[in-house]
């Protein structure tokens, strides 16, 4: 396993002020935003595709302190029912797929997406109940109308270019938000659909992230993971439960929050995330996302990373000279 952190919380720095901190701090990889929601800070295919010279010095910037390109992230919603929103976040897929072709990637992150509710909506829909039955009805268009069509066709197009692997990132708010949604999506489409497996979002939805991995793990679905821990606050889930819409910067009246690694969890917790990770034959990074609104980006990403130092299996496993 390796050690990552992706590099977004690092956006006000150049790509190669990023990558000195990081060699700095021991980190062995980083997964680059390259479009939808993580921005272009550090790649923005528009320049590096068009420009040899330009992705020789991206690529050349990364290897020369000591670090590996994890992923490619571009984190949309290619499904929106604005047809311009949705026009440009397929614009943006496309070229993360490229882009990862002429580097020689493989995995690309991103969601799933959520579309709205019918042909004539403007705005996403994300459904949490099967009744009353027009909700069923409006899972049913979105799945067989939208997303399962578009994700067929753009798998289609990745492999043609050599990505094999689309981490979809399980996120309320998009269809694929839980182990069986992601599933289903695979299901319909093919090995091409796997999962950029954050913990922070399945720990407030009730979910046991270790059980989830080793259920991912029995489909060979894992394909990267973000390294992020939640905490929940007991007395306002008790009050108000977990779907809470106030603000993140509220923490105080929040239900939960994003916390850097260890501060959510514990050791305990992290230890056991790593050996089933060891179990489902994951051996690729564990990229730090930073969005502890109680820490510096700095701070934060110090103490995750050394969590994790102490918790990786950074060595292959020997063999078993007892049995």
């Amino acid at each position: 396993m390796k050690l990552g952190v992706f590099t977004v919380v690092l956006g006000d720095k150049s790509l190669e002020e990023a990558c000195t901190y990081l060699e700095s701090k021991g980190v062995q990889t980083v997964e680059i935003g390259c479009g939808g929601y993580p921005g272009t800070a550090h790649c923005n295919p528009e320049i590096l595709l068009k420009d040899e010279a330009k992705r020789k010095e991206f690529k050349d910037t990364i290897s020369r302190h000591n670090l590996e390109i994890s992923a490619l992230s571009c984190h949309c919603n290619p499904v929106h029912p604005n047809q311009e929103t949705a026009r440009r976040a397929d614009a943006e897929l496309t070229n993360a797929i490229l882009l990862c072709e002429q580097l020689g990637i493989e995995i690309l992150n991103t969601f799933s997406g959520c579309p709205g509710d019918s042909e004539t909506s403007r705005k996403p829909n994300w459904v949490t109940c099967p009744w009353p039955e027009d909700f069923s009805e409006i899972l049913d268009y979105q799945w067989n109308d939208v997303l399962i069509p578009y994700w067929q066709e753009k798998a289609a197009f990745a492999r043609s270019h050599g990505v094999t692997k689309i981490a979809i990132e399980m996120h309320p708010g998009f269809c694929v938000y839980n182990t069986g949604t992601l599933l289903r999506l695979r299901e319909a489409v093919g090995p091409e659909i796997g999962a950029n497996f954050d913990p922070s979002h399945l720990i407030w939805q009730g979910m046991d992230p270790v059980r989830c991995i080793r259920e991912l793990g029995k489909h060979h679905a894992i394909f990267h993971f973000h390294a992020k821990d939640t905490k929940i606050d007991t007395y306002n889930t008790a009050v108000n439960g977990v779907l809470d819409t106030t603000h993140y910067s509220d923490e105080a009246n929040r239900s939960w929050i994003f916390r850097a690694v260890g501060y959510g969890s514990g050791y305990e917790f992290w230890r056991d995330v790593v050996s089933e990770l060891r179990l489902a034959g994951y051996d690729h990074a564990l990229s730090i996302e930073h969005e502890d609104s109680l820490m510096s980006g700095n701070e934060g990403l110090t103490k995750a990373i050394q969590c994790l130092k102490d918790v990786l299996f950074f060595e292959e496993k020997g063999g078993m000279f007892w049995a």
